[in-house]
């Protein structure tokens, strides 16, 4: 497996990543265009490609913060899905950053919420808040009430989700 930096909007792959995200992920959970794009000029945000057997199978999209890493979408092309490819990206993760954060729909909202929730725990992650708040992406998107899920303990979860929710979103 390999992960590869896009620094460039204009990357040949920018565009199999972004018509994936934005017809997998809900639109309050989406940055429009315009927004994506700017993300290859931010230091503090890293795009990656995820190859495979020379093969593109997804993407991460990380924020590399004050003391900690967040992992604001992370996605295996449905074309990929179910071969496990999903707990060996959380392990080079894990391997390579010793502090992440992410968020996550709450397990009782779906069958896929519960899924999910269930593959992080298998990889290594607790649950850390249910109070937070996920900014709204901008004007006619909603604010969220999502799950914050870390792979270690933090001391302060407010400074944490202040961080994220100043640094993050537009």
């Amino acid at each position: 497996m390999e992960f590869s930096p896009i620094t460039s909007a204009e990357d040949h792959r920018v565009p199999e990543i972004y018509a994936s995200y934005i017809s997998t992920f809900p639109i309050d959970e989406q940055r429009d265009k315009e927004q994506f794009l700017t993300l290859f000029s931010n230091p503090q945000a890293k795009i990656m490609s995820v190859l495979h057997e020379s093969q593109t199978v997804g993407y991460l999209i990380l924020w590399e913060l004050s003391s900690f890493v967040f992992v604001e979408h992370f996605e295996v092309f449905e074309a990929f899905r179910s071969k496990k490819l999903g707990s060996h990206i959380m392990g080079h993760l894990l391997d390579n950053y010793s502090s992440i954060i992410l968020e996550i729909e709450p397990a009782n909202l779906s069958e896929d919420a519960e899924r999910r929730y269930s593959f992080y725990q298998r990889n290594n992650f607790s649950l850390i808040d249910t109070t937070y708040i996920q900014p709204s992406y901008g004007e006619g998107k909603k604010s969220l009430n999502l799950w914050l899920l870390a792979n270690y303990s933090p001391e302060n979860v407010e400074e944490i989700k202040n961080e994220i929710c100043n640094t993050v979103y537009p």
